[in-house]
C-alpha cells in the first residue's frame, strides 16, 4: 500500500532547533547520529501505532505532545490505527467492535491534538486493516515468522501483549506486524512509549533479515498511574479518562498518589513535567494559586524549579493538585465539548458498551461477521409435491449429511442446470416450512423482479462443500449458531448485498469472496442478491 506524505506543517526552523524539538521529553533514541543524518538532507518520516483497544486516558497527552513537537519540527507524521493488533492481543477488542473503535480512536486522537494546537490538516491516519490483509504484506509476514522462535516472539511482546501462562499464538504475531508495518508505511522512525523497547528492538534485529531497512526506533517515558503504578485502561482508578468530567477530574487526583517530597514515579508531577510544561505557549508559566495566609500564589517558570520545590517539601502535594486539575481540565474542555455532539456520544457508547452488554454484543451490531455463508453442491434436486414454483434440494454444505433447502427457482431454471452444481448456501436461518417441507438455509442468488430474472452465484473454481464464504474486511467473526428473525439481521444485511458492474457479488461494495476467489453471477449487473 502507498502512503502519501505530507510536507509537515511549512516550518523550517534551523536543524538545531529541529532536532531539539524531536528529542525532548524523550527517554531513549535508537540511533540519534542517524537522525540528524536524515533530517539534513529531507523531513523525517514518523510512524506512530495505537491499538485501538480500551479508550484512551491522559497518559496518552505524552504521545500527544511529542506529536506536537514532530510537526513543528516539520516532520511527516502517520497515525495508525492498529484495529489488527488490538485484535492479536488477546482479542482485547471484540472483532465485531474493531471498526467501532477505530472510529472512536480517529476523533479523540483529533480533538486531543485540536485541543493542544495540532490542526486535523496536519494529521495523516491509516487503519490497519487497510493494508495489512494484503497478499505482499501477508507474505513478508510469513517470512518473518520463519525466523523467529516463540520465545523471541513472546519476549519482544513482553511489556505491551497481555502476558498468560498459555499464550495464544494471535498475540505471539503482534511484534511480527508492527516490524513489517515500519517498511510498508514507508517510515525512517517509529515512534512509542518506552514499554515499546523489546518490540523496537525486535523490529532493528530482524526486518532487515527479510531485506528491508532498520529504522530509528524515538521512546517517550510513561505517565504512572493515579496510585503509582502502570496507568491502565483495565484499571478505572489508575487513569484520567480524556471525556471525563471536571468533578471526576478533581476526585481522581485528589486521590492521586503524590507524597510529599518524592519525585520518583509521582503521576501528578509526571503529568505537569511531559504534558503541561510542554504545551504551555512561551513565556507562561506553571502558576499555583494559593491563599495569601499559606504563602501566596507560586509561579514556576521551569519544571526543574517547580520539582526541586516539591522536593524540598516547599510546594504541598495539595496545592499542586488543586493547580494541576485546572490546568488539566482546561486542556480537555474542548475535547469533551465535542464529544457532547449527538453522533459522537452515540459512538462512544457503541464501541464501549457496559460489561453487561458487551457480552451480548453479537446481539446488537449488524454486521456480516453474523452470516454463516458457505459453498455447497446440490447433490440432488426434485420439484416439491405440492408447489410448482418450488425445488427441493439436498445440499452438501461440508456436515455429515446435505441439508435440505427449498428455492423459489422452479419456474426460472431448468432442473438439469442446477443438479450437481455448485451454490452459496446461507446457513443460520431459523429452518422454516415451506409448503409442508422444512427447509435448513436459503440458496442466493442474484435476482431482478421485473422481468423476472435469476441467477445463483457462483463460487470460484476449486472451492470445496463447507468453504466458508466472507465479506471483504470481515474476515474474522463467529456467526451467529442462528440468526434471531426477531431482531432481523439477515434483512438488515441483505439490502446491501448487490452485484457490482462486474457482476461480482457484494456488501456494501465490499466483495463476497472464498480464499480461492470472488463470488460472482454469470451476467447479472447492480441487481440485488437474496
Amino acid at each position: 500500500m502507498e502512503v502519501n506524505h505530507r510536507n509537515g506543517n511549512g516550518l523550517s526552523p534551523d536543524l538545531d532547533a529541529r532536532l531539539s524539538l524531536i528529542r525532548r521529553n524523550l527517554q531513549e533514541v535508537s540511533d540519534d547520529k542517524r537522525l540528524g543524518e536524515i533530517l539534513r538532507e529531507r523531513d523525517l518520516r514518523i510512524l506512530w501505532g495505537v491499538a485501538t483497544t480500551g479508550k484512551p486516558h491522559i497518559g496518552y497527552l505524552i504521545a500527544m505532545s511529542k506529536i506536537a513537537d514532530f510537526i513543528k519540527a516539520g516532520c511527516d507524521v502517520t497515525i495508525l490505527l492498529a484495529n489488527l493488533h488490538s485484535f492479536l492481543d488477546n482479542m482485547k477488542t471484540p472483532w465485531e467492535l474493531l471498526d467501532l473503535r477505530t472510529q472512536y480512536y480517529k476523533h479523540i486522537i483529533t480533538a486531543s491534538l485540536e485541543s493542544i494546537g495540532v490542526p486535523a490538516s496536519s494529521l495523516q491516519f491509516v487503519t490497519g486493516t487497510d493494508y495489512q490483509l494484503d497478499e505482499k504484506y501477508t507474505l513478508d509476514v510469513y517470512r518473518l515468522t520463519s525466523l523467529v522462535s516463540e520465545n523471541e516472539a513472546r519476549e519482544a511482546g513482553i511489556e505491551v501483549v497481555k502476558q498468560v501462562e498459555h499464550p495464544l499464538l494471535s498475540g505471539l504475531m503482534y511484534p511480527v506486524l508492527q516490524a513489517v508495518d515500519e517498511e510498508y508505511l514507508d517510515v525512517d522512525v517509529q515512534f512509542g512509549g518506552i514499554d515499546q523497547k523489546n518490540i523496537f528492538s525486535f523490529c532493528e534485529e530482524y526486518l532487515p533479515q527479510i531485506d528491508y531497512d532498520k529504522r530509528i526506533h524515538l521512546m517517550s517515558p510513561l505517565l504512572p498511574g493515579m496510585s503509582g503504578n502502570k496507568m491502565s485502561a483495565s484499571d478505572e482508578e489508575s487513569l484520567i479518562d480524556l471525556l471525563d468530567d471536571p468533578a471526576t477530574v478533581k476526585k481522581k487526583l485528589k486521590k492521586a498518589f503524590c507524597e510529599p517530597g518524592n519525585v520518583v514515579d509521582n503521576s501528578v508531577l509526571s503529568l505537569v513535567k511531559y504534558v503541561l510544561f510542554v504545551l504551555f505557549p512561551k513565556g507562561e508559566g506553571f502558576l499555583v494559586e494559593r491563599e495569601e495566609e499559606h504563602g501566596g500564589n507560586l509561579l514556576y517558570n521551569e519544571y526543574n524549579d517547580l520539582e526541586e520545590a516539591f522536593s524540598r517539601q516547599e510546594l504541598h502535594p495539595g496545592d499542586l493538585k488543586n493547580a494541576v486539575q485546572k490546568y488539566v481540565n482546561k486542556l480537555l474542555e474542548p475535547i469533551r465539548s465535542k464529544f457532547q455532539q449527538k453522533e459522537l456520544k452515540d459512538l462512544t457508547a457503541k464501541a464501549f458498551p457496559p460489561p453487561g452488554k458487551l457480552k451480548n454484543l453479537q446481539e446488537d451490531l449488524i454486521t456480516p461477521t453474523r452470516l454463516d455463508i458457505r459453498v455447497g453442491k446440490i447433490v440432488s434436486i426434485s420439484k416439491h409435491p405440492d408447489a410448482e414454483a418450488l425445488y427441493v434440494e439436498q445440499i452438501d454444505v461440508g456436515e455429515k449429511k446435505p441439508r435440505t433447502v427449498v428455492s423459489g427457482l422452479a419456474l426460472t431454471i431448468p432442473i438439469e442446470q442446477l443438479e450437481g452444481r455448485k451454490v452459496v448456501v446461507l446457513c443460520n436461518l431459523k429452518p422454516a416450512k415451506m409448503r409442508g417441507v422444512e427447509s435448513f438455509g436459503m440458496l442466493l442468488c442474484a435476482s431482478v423482479d421485473d422481468p423476472k430474472q435469476v441467477e445463483p452465484l457462483d463460487p470460484p473454481a476449486g472451492c470445496e462443500p463447507g468453504d466458508k464464504i466472507f465479506v471483504e474486511g470481515y474476515e474474522i467473526g463467529n456467526p451467529d449458531e442462528q440468526l434471531n428473525p426477531k431482531k432481523k439481521v439477515w434483512e438488515k444485511l441483505q439490502v446491501d448485498l448487490k452485484t457490482s458492474a462486474k457482476c461480482v457479488a457484494q456488501w456494501q461494495g465490499n466483495d463476497l469472496l472464498t480464499r480461492k476467489g470472488l463470488i460472482k453471477c454469470a451476467s447479472l449487473q447492480s441487481v440485488a442478491i437474496k
